[in-house]
Order: structure tokens, then C-alpha cells, then sequence
């Protein structure tokens, strides 16, 4: 077998055995903490993350601080076992749909100084946006569909941060059991998130599992697979 081959072979081997290995974590082994050039490995992965339009309307928020943790407790049902154990706590924002609407200073800026797009390029794709959010999605007036969206593209990143974790042996676990107001109120009384801007989409935590999960339960490819 070519040699090129045989590599590719493993490399696609390798990605469904992280595929495998992965499972929603719920005690983290606490004594056990990611290094600073992994945990940087998998928030760049979410970072070069694709999103709609390019727009990237997400914040990754890492809580280390056990006090702040202590305090996001009491309204994080789904993260009872891991706030207190994970090596590395992450809070994913999302951008609000002031930010997000087509003529917002952030949409904007994400086009010139990001994208870096000449002035009639960046016109003609925010002529092209806003039509998508006005007639495609239908978004436009509706903020928590609008909200929802955005949230979207944040999993994206979720997504691809838990499966880059995995590859070199991290453990993850995605979490929605908030409170969302509770939880905002916190972040914005503790000055770490700013309420005209952000909302919480998630929450995930990264660390080293303490016990060995049950086989992965799935669907059958021929149950969530349909070609035509």
C-alpha cells in the first residue's frame, strides 16, 4: 500500500477514535490540570471555527476563579459535579441581535477590520446579509430567534473545541442546565460580561475524566443517514 495511503488511513482512524473516546464527562479528576499550551491548542481550534458570514459573534469565557464558580453554582443545574472539578471552566457568549443586525457598528468592523473587505465589497455583502436576515431566516424582529441564531454558530466552535480536546486525550462536557438569567445576572454583577452585547449560549468543561463511561450508544447510520 502507498505509503501516503497507510497515512491516510491512520488519520482517519485516529479521528473516529476520539470520535469514540469522547462522552459527556460528569466528575473530572481534580487534581489533574490541562497544560497552558493544550488548553491554547483547543481554544485556537475554536477560533478558526466557521460561523455564518464569517461574523464570529462569540466570546469564550474561561472561569479558573473557584469564587466565581461558587457563585454560578447555585443556578447551574447541568454542572453540579463539574464546576467544582473541571481543570478549565468555559462560559460561551453570544453576540445580541443589536450587534448582530446588518448596519450594527460590530458587523461593520468584523468586515473592514477583520475581513478586511474594500468599502463596496463590504456594502455588497451587507446588502446580501441583510436579506438574509430580513426574507431567507426571517430573523430580523424577532430577538430571540435572532439571539438563537447566533448562539448556533457558537456551537460550531463548541463542537470542534470538544472534538480537538479529545484527539490529544482531554475530556469535555457540553452543558445547557442553567438558569440564563441567573447566570447573566452573576456575569454582569461581576463585571465579566457586558448585558448590551453578550448573552449566554453554553457551557462546557475540560479536564481528565475519574471514571471510565459505559459504551457509546448511537443511532444506526442507516437511521440518520438518507441519500437521495
Amino acid at each position: 500500500m502507498d505509503t501516503t495511503v497507510k497515512e491516510t488511513a491512520t488519520t482517519k482512524q485516529e479521528i473516529l477514535a476520539a470520535y469514540a473516546y469522547r462522552h459527556a464527562t460528569k466528575v473530572f479528576d481534580s487534581s489533574r490540570k490541562i497544560s497552558d499550551e493544550d488548553f491554547g491548542f483547543i481554544l485556537e481550534t475554536g477560533r478558526l471555527s466557521p460561523s455564518s458570514f464569517g461574523f464570529e459573534p462569540w466570546k469564550f469565557v474561561i472561569v479558573q476563579s473557584m469564587d466565581i464558580r461558587e457563585k454560578l453554582l447555585p443556578y447551574a443545574w447541568g454542572a453540579q459535579k463539574q464546576l467544582p472539578t473541571a481543570s478549565h471552566f468555559m462560559l460561551i457568549l453570544a453576540r445580541l441581535p443589536r450587534d448582530m443586525a446588518a448596519g450594527s457598528e460590530y458587523i461593520q468592523g468584523m468586515m473592514q477590520d477583520v475581513q478586511s473587505l474594500p468599502p463596496e465589497v463590504a456594502e455588497g455583502k451587507r446588502k446580501v446579509y441583510d436579506v438574509f436576515l430580513k426574507s431567507d431566516f426571517g430573523l430580523e424582529g424577532n430577538e430571540r430567534a435572532m439571539f438563537e441564531w447566533g448562539a448556533r454558530q457558537t456551537y460550531l466552535a463548541l463542537g470542534n473545541m470538544m472534538t480537538a480536546a479529545a484527539q490529544i486525550g482531554i475530556d469535555s462536557c457540553p452543558i445547557e442546565g442553567f438558569d440564563k438569567a441567573k447566570i447573566e445576572q452573576v456575569l454582569t454583577e461581576e463585571g465579566i460580561m457586558d448585558p448590551a452585547h453578550f448573552g449566554i449560549a453554553c457551557m462546557a468543561a475540560f479536564g481528565y475524566r475519574v471514571n471510565e463511561p459505559r459504551g457509546k450508544t448511537r443511532q444506526t447510520a442507516g437511521q440518520v443517514v438518507q441519500w437521495v
